[in-house]
């Protein structure tokens, strides 16, 4: 049977024969086709579909998706809000639709045994990408040369670098940097991977390094990538003292978390010209006071945290194939992918 949910959209549900041992609300945006393998990987739990395929651009979902069956959600895969999951007492397994969990971590959000998994894998190529674009945007001095055309200016702005022969050190070695090392090394860059266990070998590095190293490495490079999460060990853990480190012809690129870069001293170190430019998808805090001197600062790029998401049609396909395999794998009792606790 079908009725209106809070929003106005159609709330689907399912009995898989069990009706009230459990309910998986599925906040995932499905056509009818993948409905159905959602419905299959799980016979015998009932199925609440919360929104349609018209959500996939934005992954947003409606204020109030959980209100109806709060009490009886056990499962929830997507990303609701946190405030409705709280709600949601006896949870046992949450399945993120993104890369990050970080909201869902913190205290009073899951229930203490509740499981929760993230869409981990599904955004490297598009974060990637995004990154690679901004850093070859600034190396070029592209986002000058587009104010110029706007003020009808014809004359060069001055040097641009090449990513070929430089020296690209990545923090974070996971899906995303070791994607975005694999797009460097392909243009005649020699990538450096900071890592938390650098003994490990990872595709696309030519040498791997721990955070210790980070220092020793800083003043040498010519791009400094960062794809990490958000952890009190990697807040700001590019700070005033480290963008002095680095050299004047730098470009910083961040699509991780917004809080490993301090956006005011990286303002302060392009006002100085410290280096050469910078490249942010997510800011510290998001989005930024309309004061932020970073705005305005002319060989700073922002983008508003869009480098993963659904704007790339196939991470949509690539979040729905981890979260069905999941969901299949909690129903045959097997370990489950992307754990985060």
């Amino acid at each position: 049977m079908a009725s209106k949910n809070n929003a106005g959209g159609q709330i689907e549900k399912h009995d898989g024969g069990h009706p009230g041992d459990q309910l998986i609300v599925n906040c995932l945006p499905l056509d009818q086709g993948e409905r159905q393998e959602f419905l299959q990987a799980a016979p015998g739990i009932r199925q609440v579909f919360m929104v349609g395929t018209d959500m996939r651009q934005s992954m947003q979902w409606p204020m109030g998706v959980l209100q109806s069956c709060q009490s009886e959600a056990t499962i929830i895969l997507g990303n609701p809000p946190t405030d409705q999951v709280a709600a949601c007492r006896n949870l046992v397994w949450l399945q993120t639709s993104s890369a990050g969990v970080d909201a869902y971590l913190k205290p009073g959000v899951l229930p203490p045994d509740a499981m929760l998994t993230s869409a981990s894998g599904a955004y490297g190529q598009s974060v990637s990408e995004h990154m690679f674009a901004m850093m070859w945007t600034i190396m070029k001095d592209l986002p000058g040369y587009r104010d110029n055309q706007r003020m009808g200016r014809w004359q060069p702005r001055g040097a641009v670098l090449s990513p070929h022969g430089c020296r690209v050190l990545v923090l974070g070695t996971g899906d995303i940097g070791a994607s975005f090392a694999r797009l460097s090394k392909a243009v005649g860059a020699r990538t450096i991977g900071i890592r938390r266990h650098p003994d490990q070998p990872v595709e696309g590095f030519d040498r791997l390094a721990g955070f210790d190293d980070l220092d020793a490495l800083l003043p040498d490079v010519d791009v400094v990538a960062l794809a990490l999460p958000s952890t009190p060990q990697t807040r700001h853990i590019i700070d005033g003292p480290r963008l002095e480190m680095m050299k004047s012809t730098a470009v910083l690129i961040n699509a991780g978390r917004g809080d490993a870069v301090d956006c005011m001293a990286l303002a302060q170190a392009l006002d100085k010209e410290d280096i050469f430019g910078a490249g942010l998808d997510v800011t510290e805090p998001e989005p930024l006071p309309e004061n932020h001197p970073l705005w305005s600062q002319p060989r700073c790029l922002l983008t508003p945290h869009v480098a993963g998401g659904a704007h790339l049609a196939s991470n949509v396909d690539k979040i729905l194939e981890i979260c069905l395999d999941n969901l299949r794998r909690f129903m045959d009792g097997r370990p489950l992918r992307n754990r985060m606790r």
